[in-house]
C-alpha cells in the first residue's frame, strides 16, 4: 500500500493512471487486476489527507483494492474477474470482486471530480469542490446516515494550502499532476463501465 511517507503521492498517482490509460487506449490489451489494483492504492492516502468527513469512504475503498490486489494472484484481467462471478452468479453478491471493483471506480470518480473542481474554484477552502464530488460519485450509493456524518464532517477539511503541504506539493505542480490524472483517470473509469454495461449487468448497484 502506498502511504504518506510517500514523497509525493500526485506523482505516483499521476505515473500510475497515465500507464493504465495507454493501455486502455491502445485497445490491444485487456487491463490486468495487479497493475489496476496498484495504481488505486496510490489514492488511498488521499482519504487521509482530506479528514473525518472522508473516513468511512477510506476504509472501504482500501478494504475494496485490498480485495481486487489479492484476487489479482488468481485472475488476469478485470475482464476475466466480471465473466469469472457471471459465471459463477455471484456479480452482486455482497464482497464479490465484480462489486468491489465498482465501488473502487466510484472511488475513482470521486477524485477525479475533486480535482477538476479544485483546478477550477478560487480560493482557499475545499469544501465546495469536496461536497461536489461526493454527491456526485458517492453519496447516491451510500444510506442516509453517512451522507449525514460525512456533511458533518466537512467542517473539519483541509484548507487547499494544507492539503498541498501535507502532499508535498506547491499550487503549480499540483496543479500538473491533477491535470494529468483528470485526463487519465477518465478513459480508466469508462473502460470499466464498459465492461458492465456491454454485458447490460448495470453499474448502480
Amino acid at each position: 500500500m502506498a502511504d504518506l511517507n510517500d514523497e509525493k503521492p500526485l506523482r505516483n498517482i499521476s505515473e500510475a493512471f497515465k500507464e493504465l490509460a495507454a493501455t486502455v487506449n491502445s485497445q490491444t490489451a485487456d487491463l490486468e487486476v495487479a497493475p489496476f489494483s496498484r495504481a488505486c492504492s496510490h489514492l488511498s492516502p488521499l482519504f487521509a489527507c482530506l479528514g473525518i468527513a472522508f473516513k468511512f469512504a477510506e476504509k472501504d475503498y482500501v478494504a475494496k483494492v485490498n480485495d481486487l490486489a489479492g484476487a489479482s494472484k488468481s485472475i488476469g484481467t478485470l475482464q476475466a474477474l466480471v465473466e469469472q462471478d457471471v459465471e459463477a452468479n455471484t456479480l452482486r453478491k455482497g464482497g464479490s470482486h465484480s462489486r468491489n471493483l465498482l465501488r473502487v471506480k466510484r472511488g475513482l470518480d470521486m477524485f477525479r471530480v475533486l480535482f477538476e473542481q479544485i483546478l477550477v474554484t478560487e480560493g482557499n477552502s475545499l469544501k465546495d469542490a469536496a461536497s461536489k464530488s461526493y454527491a456526485q460519485a458517492l453519496a447516491p450509493y451510500h444510506m442516509w446516515a453517512i451522507r449525514k456524518a460525512v456533511a458533518a464532517g466537512m467542517y473539519a477539511l483541509p484548507t487547499k494550502a494544507q492539503l498541498l503541504k501535507k502532499l508535498n506539493e506547491d499550487e503549480a505542480s499540483a496543479r500538473i499532476q491533477m491535470q494529468s490524472y483528470v485526463a487519465t483517470s477518465a478513459p480508466v473509469i469508462l473502460y470499466i463501465d464498459k465492461l458492465f454495461l456491454s454485458r447490460e449487468l448495470g453499474v448502480d448497484w
